[in-house]
């Protein structure tokens, strides 16, 4: 197989059908990392096909439980077994840390290990007291068909996995479309899976943009379910999109999430530095391009003067470079229209009123050449007005607000038309779970934030998307209902006289 044939049709590997590539750059100095397909219609038509005729005429939806999940077993065994590898792929294709990417591949095997162990956990299907013992009534779950799957390029191997892992742990086939920024370990997975020995024709990829490739998934009548994680206005294409052949839809997208800190949290010296630490790792990990970032730090106003300048003079010695670099701690953004994005968005806030405490300005120096480099950048004095409070800015930017009551934290907390994840912070157990139960977010961290657990639902409230990732709520998105309702002593109703 060619770097340019990395469109995967039926089990096999091929260019695009109109011999079209795209260079995938190295975010950190904008050269060529490698050649891919740039797949259009007529690949994803015939992606399609393979999938529906995988899942209408193979053996993969009808395969037993425990066979289904060996090879998911067989898949994560895999990825620890390349894990050095496909972690330094997604460092170069995605800017992250290298450590990150490690940490990426072993999410990745931890997902597919989850979903093995849980469908072999079920029993066969929730029995239903019909109140009679002549009536055996039992509801079962089936595959939802072809599955049609969109990845974004902040997390691309992490976000495959969510996806992936719980289609094929429910039977299904699926045809995946990765961002066209950083396709590189989608299609490593695949190589993968099929070393695992799924069957051909159930795993299909379609490298390409998100018009025609990603468009064609949402609309096609022979897709039954299209799941799409990415950015708002993409998300309601893809919803206005399959509406017509009413398919099964789950998004997410996104989030403005607020990281609360209340100066109980921070009345101790050992309270406060974790509390600023971890205000750090919300917001600037992998150079804030998380949809969950903690971007939005609401902090009380009595703490705000310490608190921001300790994490100013923190933000100014996050070491930024090339995320394989040892003691890199901040890699590049994604692109240049990221870069310039973020830029914008800064530049707005200034003018504003935002007042700049860290960063807002690009690195200088030979090391960072043309590369996508923005340093960690804190914006105090920030208000619900600002677009750089309101709007998603998936880079290392970090709004400051405050608060003086926890009725006030709350709806700061709360005033957003997202709603994915939000962070509290307070040595007061009560307060932090009251404050907790009142955020209007799918997933609320108390005196944390970030980890997740594959076992727990992912996903949000609002213009954050609909449907849950992960855990059993993640399986069931892939899964139909069936209710089977069977009579032991048929016997004539006469309904009607005859």
């Amino acid at each position: 197989m060619s770097d340019q044939q990395t469109i995967h049709v039926g089990g096999e590997w091929r260019a695009a059908a109109t011999g079209a590539t795209r260079e995938i750059l190295d975010p950190a100095d904008a050269t060529t990392l490698a050649v891919v397909a740039e797949g259009g219609a007529e690949d994803t038509d015939a992606a399609i096909a393979a999938a529906r005729t995988a899942f209408d005429q193979g053996a993969w939806p009808r395969t037993p439980v425990a066979e289904r999940a060996a090879l998911l077993r067989r898949v994560a065994d895999l990825l620890q077994r390349d894990r050095e590898t496909i972690g330094l792929l997604e460092s170069r294709d995605a800017g992250k840390t290298l450590e990150e990417g490690r940490v990426d591949v072993d999410c990745v095997t931890d997902a597919f290990r989850y979903f093995a162990d849980l469908v072999m956990n079920e029993s066969g299907g929730r029995v239903v007291d019909a109140g009679s013992p002549d009536i055996h009534s039992v509801v079962v779950h089936e595959p939802v068909g072809v599955c049609a799957l969109i990845t974004p390029w902040n997390y691309p191997l992490l976000q495959a996995s969510w996806k992936i892992a719980p289609a094929l742990a429910a039977g299904n086939t699926f045809v995946i479309k990765p961002s066209e920024i950083t396709p590189l370990t989608t299609v490593a997975l695949i190589r993968l899976l099929a070393e695992a020995g799924l069957p051909a024709g159930v795993a299909n990829l379609v490298t390409g943009p998100g018009d025609p490739v990603g468009a064609r998934m949402s609309e096609h009548p022979d897709v039954d379910l299209v799941s799409f994680t990415g950015g708002l206005l993409s998300g309601t294409k893809v919803m206005r999109a399959a509406a017509d052949s009413v398919k099964k839809v789950a998004l997410e997208l996104g989030g403005k999430n607020p990281n609360v800190v209340f100066a109980d949290a921070c009345a101790t010296d050992e309270g406060f530095d974790t509390a600023v630490d971890q205000a750090l790792n919300a917001a600037f990990i992998h150079s804030g391009q998380v949809c969950s970032a903690g971007s939005r730090l609401i902090v009380e106003e009595s703490l705000r003067d310490r608190f921001v300048a300790e994490l100013a003079r923190r933000a100014e010695r996050i070491r930024i470079g090339r995320g394989t670099d040892k003691g890199v701690e901040c890699g590049p953004l994604v692109s240049a229209q990221q870069l310039a994005r973020t830029e914008e968005y800064v530049a707005s806030a200034l003018a504003e009123g935002a007042v700049l405490r860290a960063g807002g300005e690009r690195p200088t120096g030979p090391a960072y050449g043309d590369g996508y480099f923005y340093r960690p950048t804190v914006l105090d004095r920030c208000h619900r007005g600002m677009r750089v409070v309101r709007e998603e800015v998936f880079g290392p930017v970090l709004t400051v607000e405050t608060f003086r009551t926890e009725d006030e934290a709350v709806a700061l907390a709360n005033d957003t038309e997202y709603g994915l994840a939000g962070g509290v912070w307070s040595a007061d157990p009560g307060r932090a779970r009251r404050v907790a139960g009142r955020l209007r977010h799918g997933t609320v961290w108390i005196n944390d934030f970030h980890p997740y657990l594959p076992q727990a639902e992912w996903g949000g409230f609002g213009k954050s998307g609909i449907g849950r990732e992960l855990g059993p709520a993640g399986l069931a998105e892939y899964r139909e209902s069936k209710h089977v309702y069977q009579n032991l002593a048929p016997r004539p109703v006469r309904w009607f006289a005859g």
